[in-house]
């Protein structure tokens, strides 16, 4: 199986990894955005370590049965041959309906077909308050026309 776009990546072709992955995790779908990841994918998110799509596929149903109204932005931070490095926000709201922004960067390695094999993910949570928050576009794919990371000042 492959996922275009395959390493090595340019500025574009990271670019566009990027964003395919933003949008498939705005889609908050766990078996949608454990395809992108390689059968025997190994993560570290946070202080959980995973590997295999299935273990992938079960994180992230937890995930987002906590984090609700989750909307995620990625930017590119740098590549080079088959890596990508991203930094990212994200805002959520816990069942209580106190509002959070998630910072953080990840690494990402990918096999010659284009398929996540190491994701390492370091993630800190803020609280904000529902006034506070910049990401408003409806649940789903971030618009072409919302302003991104920088453009934002995150």
């Amino acid at each position: 199986m492959s996922r275009p776009p395959m390493p090595p990546f340019t500025a574009t072709t990271a670019a566009a990894k990027a964003r395919m992955a933003e949008d498939a995790w705005n889609t908050r779908d766990p078996e949608r955005v454990a395809a992108a990841y390689t059968p025997d994918s190994v993560w570290r998110n946070r202080d959980t370590f995973i590997t295999g799509r299935e273990a992938i596929t079960r994180f992230l149903a937890a995930k987002w049965a906590r984090e609700q109204d989750y909307r995620l932005i990625k930017e590119v931070w740098a590549h080079a041959g088959e890596r990508i490095a991203v930094r990212f926000a994200y805002e959520w709201r816990d069942a209580s309906g106190a509002w959070f922004r998630s910072y953080g960067n990840e690494n990402w390695e990918f096999d010659a077909g284009g398929l996540m094999r190491r994701r390492h993910a370091s993630i800190n949570d803020l609280a904000i308050a529902e006034a506070d928050r910049l990401f408003h576009w409806p649940l789903g794919r971030r618009p072409d026309d919302h302003p991104g990371l920088s453009a934002l000042g995150l």
